[in-house]
């Protein structure tokens, strides 16, 4: 929060542990601590190169003799993409006898436009970090020690087979990681299911899952619409619990750009963020009444007939319902009542965005972390319809995704109600992988623990706490959890974190595979209560190579995927994860049906899977999304190509690989999915989805034929004349399958061998393309059919969203009028409560005991759980304390000043010491923490408890130690953004 000052190059007076480690990573990193001398050398500021002799720890490689061999070694440029959010800025590392020695942002990318955030710009640290996890390790007697990577496997493989055969496959649990490419998201999907088990999940669950379910479950897909570039096309834009400015900082250019153009730009958030400082209004809400502030905007457009009456009868189903019940039921004054909105301004809103068309909505965690968060973008959703602002440019709802890849790790990897592509569990879905996998769907089957488990969700990475903890008889499994591997995830990142400190001191095998040694490896050594101690555990960590020491794919959060270039070999001890995967597969037993489509690498002389041949066999089966098109080919020949994309549209007007003749024209760069068909069919990918204004094979689309044809005898299909441009159907229609393509008479067209894949299949399980070929290029149709998006969503709890008071919340009075769900005695495996939780609350008068409104949120400097941006030097710097925002009449009536150390306290009980910012970003009824941080415990500093020399520099009190429980109704998305708490001057 403050920056030392330094005097002459050294700390001024006040030394700490903090300083003493900052002192030693940034030595370590480049002779002095000046940050204008680090951003001249870097290339960050006039000047354009960092010379490797001013680097310790990328000095040239030295003769046996100790002379420093000069000019003698290679110099490489390597392309790859930032591993921290998820706009996909592109970098080009200078690597100088296999060190990576420089970084340049590229400026022919036109995603990021040769710009970077803080985090891009210190991305060599990451890679070449010295607080890295370095070698296996092994808690013994509270203490991490250095093993074998034979010993660790050996050990692991036999922990996990010793817990399969006393307690089912499904007493392991697998948390993915959204840091992992699209590749090793994909394997460890695979792996999970060689293993016998659906209960895996990532960190997509605890982020954006509410999004997925409730946009997909709208109109067809459950991702960003448009792209951070098409935002430059828009007149108005709404951010609503989005804080781009910290979260995605380069996606704001194309904002600004827009602004430049005219652009009205709305902030709605409950904090005044460094977003809303660039808004043309600001409006501040109460957090978690999203639903009554969009409602409330819907009451004036519905009002005063703002609405597009014509898209909605051609392309929305629903829509009278919900103008109904809006008008009926969101008032201006119960309006204001909920959110604290007043009706003038929420007018406002409503007319800038019927006046300034097409309009864009942005969102992220803000909305999505409530246990209404799925009804809460619904809402989103159902506003943007009515304005007729989907499947246009500069409309669209852009759902800004957290992580690097967490996008394409949600896409294709370790979910615990799908496979990849978001096929379902059902035998149909699990026989088409297997085909494509080339084993046996009997041999599959058999690993699990019976039929029923196969095609039954999983536990949620959000209440694995609870499969550990929960009484068995009311557990929807054989076991409870007994090992848990935490593959690339941050236990900080989760709620209740006094609750999972018990749970991981009960499990038999704990097993951490990162980079850094992560919290989990921390909070697993700290000493906890007696009587949770599991005496015989076993704790390992594995070292992870960074994205940086591997190759793959990601997926930005437009939708669109790059290939990393391996930029260095894995350092120390560390082996990419996918090589992990295949080692732990051979030691288990199923290595050969889990690689056997796959070439061979040598890596450090081990045999690792070749991530082109991973990518190539998703491209075989992943129909669903569009996941085909993207071949490792044109993906390469994008990436050194970046200069023929519009910065505007993404779309090529021409241009052709120098190496391998490709020919860009028409293509969006990325090849955004849907990439409907072979790559051979070259689909140029989908800008912006649902479009009706482009033929299907430039992009267009209409949305999705997903929910049936007809609903209480009305049409779900599109009305005559809505269709995507050139289509032969010229009205809705539903989706492709080999009984459609005969009656329209169009089955001739195909191959003799296309038929024989395609008989008795669909769309999605012709494993030639050959149905999706005839139908998209010979006649302009989307293979997905021809539908209206859902404004009423029938098969969820509440079919028109309403609003829910949290279950910990300062409002008794609104928790009466508004209440939460019902209890849930069997979900996703597990009894979740809702009512239950609310009503004590509303018993006990939490609210005054805990009368602050507790929320979380991001800072430009760190990503996610924070471990590797608080162990870079260069971010470390800039942000040194955890803190808790005040308002000042909050701290005044407390006696706290700026500055101060306090107290939070959480209604579980927790206690979190932290730095108080006394400021009037928040309302007096509101407390935010940033959510980066860990590495101290309820006042204590945890140092002793890391692997030695592998903790971050920087370390602070966990926001999620404090919150609570309370999960989505219908994805169990923790609620994360509002919970109570107090504040006291320590």
């Amino acid at each position: 929060m403050l920056l030392t000052k330094k005097q002459n190059g050294t700390a001024g007076a006040v030394s700490s542990p903090f300083i003493h480690s900052l002192r030693r990573g940034l030595s370590q990193a480049l002779p002095t601590l000046d940050r204008r001398s680090f951003l001249r050398r870097s290339g960050l500021g006039v000047g354009v190169g960092l010379a490797a002799s001013q680097l310790s720890l990328v000095q040239k490689a030295q003769a046996a003799t100790g002379a420093a061999i000069v000019g003698a070694g290679k110099v490489e440029v390597k392309r790859t993409i930032c591993t921290h959010c998820s706009v996909g800025c592109a970098v080009d590392a200078v690597v100088e006898n296999g060190v990576w020695v420089r970084q340049e942002a590229v400026f022919d990318s036109p995603i990021n436009l040769g710009a970077h955030c803080a985090k891009g710009a210190a991305l060599r640290e990451h890679g070449h970090g010295e607080y890295r996890l370095r070698y296996p390790m092994k808690l013994v007697n509270g203490k991490y020690e250095r093993i074998s990577w034979d010993v660790a496997l050996n050990e692991i493989s036999a922990k996990m087979l010793e817990l399969k055969k006393a307690s089912g496959p499904d007493s392991v649990y697998f948390i993915g990681s959204s840091k992992h490419n699209n590749e090793q998201a994909y394997l460890l999907r695979k792996f999970v299911s060689f293993w016998g088990t659906n209960n895996c999940d990532h960190q997509a669950r605890i982020c954006h899952s509410t999004t997925v379910a409730g946009v997909a479950n709208t109109w067809g897909y459950g991702a960003m619409t448009n792209s951070y570039n098409d935002m430059q096309n828009s007149k108005v834009a709404l951010y609503i619990g989005s804080n781009a400015a910290e979260a995605h900082p380069v996606s704001m250019l194309h904002m600004l750009h827009a602004k430049e153009n005219g652009c009205k730009m709305i902030v709605v958030d409950p904090r005044f963020t460094r977003t809303a400082a660039k808004a043309d209004e600001y409006v501040r809400i109460r957090s978690g009444t999203d639903i009554p502030f969009l409602f409330g905007v819907l009451y004036h457009i519905f009002k005063n007939g703002w609405e597009d009456k014509k898209y909605l009868n051609d392309r929305v189903y629903g829509m009278e319902a919900v103008k109904t019940e809006v008008l009926a039921k969101w008032t201006p004054d119960k309006v204001e009542e909920a959110c604290g909105v007043k009706e003038d301004q929420v007018f406002k809103i409503a007319k800038m965005l019927h006046e300034n068309n097409p309009g864009t909505i942005v969102w992220c965690m803000g909305q999505t972390q409530h246990t209404i968060g799925n009804a809460i973008v619904r809402a989103s959703c159902i506003l943007q319809l009515a304005l007729g602002n989907v499947g246009k440019s500069g409309g669209g709802t852009n759902i800004f995704r957290g992580h690097d890849n967490v996008q394409g790790a949600t896409d294709v990897g370790p979910n615990p109600d799908s496979l990849p592509g978001y096929y379902g569990l059902a035998e149909g879905s699990w026989k088409h992988f297997a085909k494509t996998w080339g084993v046996d769907f009997e041999w599959i089957k058999s690993q699990f623990a019976s039929p029923a488990m196969m095609g039954k969700n999983g536990i949620t990475v959000s209440r694995w706490i609870d499969g550990v903890l929960e009484n068995n008889e009311l557990i929807d499994q054989d076991s409870n959890l007994r090992g848990v591997f935490y593959w690339g995830h941050a236990p900080n990142s989760q709620t209740r974190g006094l609750d999972m400190k018990r749970a991981m001191d009960k499990l038999d095998l704990l097993v951490v595979v990162d980079p850094y040694p992560s919290a989990t490896a921390a909070m697993a050594a700290m000493p906890g209560k007696a009587e949770d101690l599991n005496p015989n555990r076993a704790v390992y960590l594995l070292p992870a190579a960074t994205q940086f020491e591997t190759s793959g794919s990601c997926t930005a959060s437009n939708r669109s995927l790059q290939w990393r270039e391996k930029v260095i070999e894995p350092l120390w001890e560390s082996r990419s994860d996918h090589m992990i995967m295949h080692q732990l597969a051979e030691k288990l037993g199923f290595a050969k049906e889990l690689s056997k489509n796959y070439k061979m690498q040598k890596v450090g002389g081990m045999d690792e899977p070749v991530p082109e041949d991973i990518l190539r066999e998703i491209n075989k089966c992943v129909w669903t999304i569009g996941y085909t098109g993207q071949s490792p080919e044109r993906l390469k020949a994008h990436m050194k190509n970046m200069n023929v994309f519009d910065v505007k549209t993404l779309k090529a007007k021409g241009g052709k690989d120098k190496e391998t003749g490709y020919d860009f024209t028409g293509d969006y760069f990325g090849l955004p999915w849907p990439c409907y068909g072979t790559p051979e069919l070259k689909h140029p990918g989908s800008p912006n989805l649902y479009d009706t204004s482009k033929h299907v094979m430039d992009g267009g689309g209409n949305f999705r034929a997903n929910f049936g044809v007809e609903r209480e005898g009305k049409s779900l299909l599109a009305e005559d004349g809505s269709h995507s441009m050139g289509a032969d159907i010229t009205t809705g229609y539903p989706e492709l399958d080999h009984i459609l393509l005969k009656k329209l008479g169009w089955w001739d067209e195909l191959s003799e061998a296309e038929k024989a894949a395609a008989e008795g299949k669909n769309w999605k399980t012709d494993a030639s393309g050959g149905m999706i070929r005839v139908f998209m290029k010979e006649h302009g149709c989307h293979p997905f059919g021809n539908a209206k998006a859902r404004a009423v969503v029938w098969n969820f709890p509440d079919p028109i969203p309403q609003h829910r008071e949290p279950l910990y919340g300062t409002r008794p009075d609104m928790m009466a009028k508004y209440p939460t769900h019902d209890d849930k005695k069997a979900f996703w495996r597990l009894p979740t409560l809702y009512k239950t939780v609310q009503d004590k609350n509303i018993a006990d008068k939490a609210h005054e005991k805990y009368p602050l409104i507790l929320t979380s949120g991001r800072l430009v400097e760190y990503e996610g759980g924070g471990e590797e941006t608080r162990s870079n030097p260069w971010l470390a710097e800039l942000q040194q304390e955890a803190y808790v925002e005040i308002n000042p009449k909050t701290a005044a009536d407390r006696g706290i000043r700026n500055g101060d150390r306090v107290w939070l306290l959480g209604a579980t009980g927790a206690r979190l010491n932290v730095q108080a910012m006394v400021t009037e970003r928040v309302d007096t009824g509101t407390v935010w923490m940033p959510f980066h941080f860990s590495g101290r415990w309820q006042g204590a500093d945890m140092l002793a408890h890391y692997p030695k020399g592998a903790a971050p520099i920087v370390r602070g009190e966990a926001v999620n130690t404090a919150t609570t429980y309370g999960y989505d109704s219908v994805t169990m998305m923790q609620e994360t953004k509002t919970t109570i708490c107090n504040i006291e001057k320590a």
